[in-house]
């Protein structure tokens, strides 16, 4: 049977992980994977996320399963993040997911069961996973404009022109922030112009929100996602606990559906929970465990937001500071960086260019030219700020 199999791609992010650990140039520096790393070049466990362990460990008496729908209380907790304060919080209801590709996997089957001849559009560029989780669940995909590669920045006018051709059997796929792979955000203008197109023409928003906190703070970075749910019927979200919560490895998130009324809501859930069983059947306890422990004590939550804060205030810091010694090495090409949010950029570099960076400098980014800024340590910004000029020269 396995003898007939073509060998399988090597995925484009994953693998430069590999290529990087068998890297022994003491110079080398990771600027793939989508992890945030600290001056030492860690992943640190959050202080909340350590504290709420110790409560679980103290408090938890079973390791039975806890249902399809996983923590309700999780659950619960990630409305309250997304959407408490909006008309739409009445009207919405949420399943635990094993991470936000868990959620877009289930929310993608659950658009080919309700209407089978779905169009996905993705904003071109994407997340990598966007489009084969979407045509994995027999789903059409459709590219609309989005990055503009002279200005390094959102080209609203051809987004807005093209997603205005969007119908009712469209679903249009938005980055709540941080977009992914750019760095370049859609502003709340945008947002409440896709309200109205997604009103008049009757397309079902989606949002993908899995970077709250790294843009302009926690409620900003909800606050396009807030006014389209207070002004549409319809729409769904997939959430991501990896980054704002440091538990990558723990596969936390969550679907949101929102509905004309909690009862068509719940229907959606129930059909999803049904997707579930024959899919992964529960999601893992222990991350949902550790944020509904969090989000549940006040004392937590003010801990992990200024935590939140600081990291997000270094992140930043890494932008200033890249961009300032680009500029002292000579160039002002890569000034953008400093104007995009999130964890990542795509810097513009080719893929040649970005091989060079790779071979000469022990520098690993995506072929594409993504780079994660969150994977920089302060130490290093002048070696990187020198790699970037030699190669783009």
């Amino acid at each position: 049977m396995f003898k007939q199999l073509s060998p399988a791609q090597l995925d484009p992010i994953l693998s430069l992980s590999l290529a990087y650990r068998e890297d022994v140039r003491a110079d080398k520096v990771d600027l793939g994977i989508g992890v945030y790393r600290n001056t030492a070049g860690e992943t640190p466990i959050m202080q909340a996320v350590q504290k709420a362990q110790q409560l679980l460990l103290a408090e938890q008496t079973t390791k039975a399963y806890v249902g399809l729908a996983g923590d309700e209380v999780f659950n619960q907790s990630m409305m309250d993040l997304l959407l408490k304060g909006t008309s739409a919080y009445s009207r919405a209801a949420a399943v635990q997911t094993p991470g936000a590709s868990g959620a877009l996997r289930m929310l993608a089957d659950l658009m080919h069961i309700a209407q089978p001849d779905t169009t996905v559009w993705l904003t071109n560029p994407s997340y990598v996973n966007h489009k084969p989780v979407m045509e994995a669940a027999g789903l059409k995909v459709k590219f609309y404009p989005y990055f503009d590669k002279a200005t390094k920045q959102v080209n609203s006018q051809a987004m807005l022109a093209e997603l205005a051709k969007a119908g009712p059997k469209d679903v249009v796929l938005l980055h709540g922030c941080c977009h992914n792979p750019t760095g370049a955000d859609i502003t709340f203008s945008d947002w409440q112009a896709i309200t109205e197109l997604a009103n008049k023409n009757g397309f079902l928003p989606f949002v993908d929100i899995a970077y709250q906190g790294f843009g302009d703070g926690l409620e900003k970075d909800a606050a396009g996602l807030q006014f389209l749910a207070d002004n549409v019927e319809e729409m769904i979200i997939a959430t991501s606990c990896s980054k704002n919560f440091g538990l990558y490895r723990e596969r936390t998130g969550a679907a949101i559906i929102v509905s004309d009324s909690l009862k068509e809501a719940q229907k959606a859930k129930g059909r999803i929970l049904n997707l579930a069983r024959s899919t992964y059947t529960m999601p893992p306890d222990h991350g949902a465990a550790v944020v509904a422990k969090i989000l549940q004590d006040e004392v937590l939550t003010q801990a992990w937001k200024a935590e939140l804060v600081t990291m997000n205030q270094r992140l930043l810091n890494l932008r200033t500071g890249l961009v300032k010694a680009i500029q002292a090495a000579g160039s002002n090409e890569f000034d953008f960086i400093e104007k995009h949010k999130g964890m990542f950029s795509v810097t513009g570099l080719s893929p040649e260019q970005i091989g060079r960076l790779r071979d000469e400098f022990a520098v690993y980014a995506v072929a594409d030219g993504r780079v994660n800024i969150a994977g920089l340590q302060e130490q290093k910004i002048d070696y990187l700020a020198n790699a970037l000029v030699t190669v783009s020269r």
